[in-house]
């Protein structure tokens, strides 16, 4: 359904494909500034608060491969629909929760509602763009996308504060009715439903299985994935180290959270400009090549007992500068191959994605040890594994070139 917009058109399209993507990441964030306030009032531990965010990322990662086929069958739009409806309903009963195991199992279904969010969102870049305009548009995504990590954990700070973490998810819910209201007007049905996509399990997993067997796909994805888990690890280990290592207040977390947001957001717009004069496949080596190092020199420093408040703060800015390069350059080269079974590809990257990060997020939970160590060493390993499977990976597809998808992908 590739075709010419109007520049208001184009703006207003990218505005809210990118609310879909930042749906997810925003309802990580707005409530980590709460994980305190949460233990408290449900007479738990950190520890155990944190297990609503591991449950979240398999709500995401389970949800992903769900919606996959679904959007290939039924098109895009009815499946987004029921999810964000599912979204809502399970926000709304966050609000209430009273127990942790209660939190943790409503988290898991609003993940599983806002992941329709995030496939639909890639596969209609896929379906509404040319695509050598992908990697572009996937950098325009990651503006909107950014502002969750800018507003989100500030936001929640002064929301816990004011009102309680209660009311962290009666925002989430409000922000659910808003998105689906704008789905429903704003959005084009970019695919016309397929009655061929089966939905029984067996075509299904055949399905995924021609994905995975696209050398490029698995190359690029599994690379983006391995190395982005350096994010989940952030997520996961910084209201620890900031709250309780360096002792700042939430409001000020909320602040820094924002802060090292920026070089996230700044990096990936500047990948624009990248893509004038180089192409995805330089980008992404260079960017994981810088991670390593950083994320290397970053541990040792951990290890030695050197950082403080401000200079981990600066090596963690250059990590998610790195992250903000390699995240929509690794997308559109491992989307590219891809146009009837587009859903199912988008499916299977964002399941990959948050599966793996996942398990970045239970990492540092198993080797918290009242220190910074953990969160360096994570981040560390995430980028090491990345360059060795994005070298071995180029290597073996320089073996069988194909033709270019176009510059702007290649």
């Amino acid at each position: 359904m590739n075709t010419t917009y109007s520049r208001s058109r184009y703006y207003s399209l990218i505005l809210i494909l990118g609310a879909l993507t930042a749906l997810g990441p925003f309802s990580i964030d707005m409530y980590l500034p709460g994980f305190p306030a949460i233990a408290a009032d449900l007479n738990t531990t950190e520890a155990q608060v944190s297990l609503t965010l591991s449950s979240y990322f398999i709500g995401i990662t389970a949800g992903q491969l769900l919606y996959g086929p679904l959007i290939d069958r039924f098109g895009r739009k009815n499946p987004l629909y029921i999810g964000l409806t599912a979204y809502i309903l399970a926000s709304a009963g966050c609000m209430y929760s009273n127990s942790i195991e209660s939190l943790i199992a409503l988290r898991f279904i609003q993940a599983v509602g806002s992941c329709a969010a995030g496939v639909v969102s890639i596969a209609m870049v896929r379906d509404l763009f040319p695509i050598e305009e992908n990697a572009k548009i996937f950098s325009m995504l990651i503006l909107v996308l950014g502002t969750s990590p800018l507003i989100a954990p500030t936001a929640g700070g002064y929301v816990t504060s004011a009102f309680g973490w209660h009311a962290v998810f009666f925002v989430l819910t409000l922000m659910g009715i808003a998105l689906l209201a704008g789905c429903i007007f704003g959005l084009p049905e970019s695919r016309k439903p397929d009655p061929s996509v089966s939905l029984k399990p067996k075509p299904i997993l055949l399905g995924f299985a021609g994905v995975l067997r696209e050398p490029r796909f698995l190359v690029y994805v599994l690379t983006g994935a391995i190395a982005f888990a350096a994010l989940f690890a952030y997520v996961a280990g910084s209201p620890y180290v900031f709250m309780t290592i360096f002792k700042v207040s939430d409001k000020v977390y909320g602040w820094i959270f924002a802060f090292l947001s920026i070089g996230f957001i700044g990096a990936s717009q500047l990948n624009r400009l990248f893509l004038l004069h180089f192409s995805s496949k330089q980008i992404v080596t260079a960017a994981i090549v810088c991670q390593t190092i950083t994320g290397t020199v970053f541990t040792i420093a951990a290890l030695s007992g050197w950082l403080g408040l401000y200079s981990t703060i600066a090596f963690l800015f250059v990590l998610l500068c790195c992250l903000g390069c390699i995240n929509p350059n690794t997308s559109a080269l491992a989307m590219a191959p891809f146009t009837k079974n587009a859903g199912s590809a988008s499916a299977l990257m964002g399941a990959l994605q948050m599966g793996i990060g996942s398990l970045a997020s239970v990492a540092i939970s198993i080797f918290s040890n009242g220190t910074i160590v953990p969160l360096a060493a994570v981040m560390a390993g995430a980028a090491f594994v990345a360059l060795l499977v994005l070298w071995s990976g180029q290597r073996s597809l320089a073996k069988k070139e194909k033709p270019a998808f176009g510059a702007g992908a290649s």
